[in-house]
């Protein structure tokens, strides 16, 4: 098991912006899913919550996020387009801040466009809550920050308040 330590928020190291993936980078790609994997999976168990990791979180600065919903999907440089002009607010959490959540305003529909490892390129339309967690890891890529987008100065609550309207444990 790689369990790797999470960049947490302060370090200037979550504020860059991550580099495409070459096609010859795809050799060493794997050991790093298996990090991103095991990562998320831990998290998931001590937190109870996880549904995706960016490769910036562990500290790899490349384009790639891995998400576990029903089955782990691996974006590659992923694109999002399309995006709706209908937003959605949501309380947003990240593994880079685990006892906080931030309200944010988030497209309600998109899509993704990404290479798989085999190096083929595939697309997918995003809405609600899909939507609005791969924004979230397409943010961490170009180096923004959920805590970047709160809406105002009163979006920000303590995890352990879940009370909160509209905000449902990843």
């Amino acid at each position: 098991m790689a369990v790797k330590d999470i960049v947490l928020l302060g370090n200037p190291e979550l504020h860059r912006v991550s580099q495409p993936i070459r096609k010859h980078d795809l050799k060493w790609l794997s050991e790093v899913v298996k990090d991103l994997h095991d990562t998320l999976m831990d998290f998931k168990k001590r937190v109870g919550a996880g549904r995706a990791i960016a490769a910036p979180q562990i500290g790899v600065k490349k384009r790639l996020v891995y998400m576990c919903i029903d089955r782990p999907t691996l974006f590659i440089n992923p694109v999002l387009e399309q995006k709706s002009r209908e937003m959605i607010e949501v309380w947003d959490d990240c593994m880079c801040f685990p006892d906080l959540l931030v309200k944010v305003r988030r497209h309600k529909r998109c899509r993704i466009r990404w290479l798989t490892m085999d190096w083929k390129e595939e697309e997918m339309i995003l809405e609600d809550s899909l939507s609005e967690l791969l924004q979230h890891e397409c943010d961490h890529l170009e180096g923004i920050l959920a805590v970047s987008r709160a809406i105002g100065e009163k979006s920000f609550a303590l995890r352990n308040q879940r009370t909160l309207p509209g905000k449902k444990p990843e």
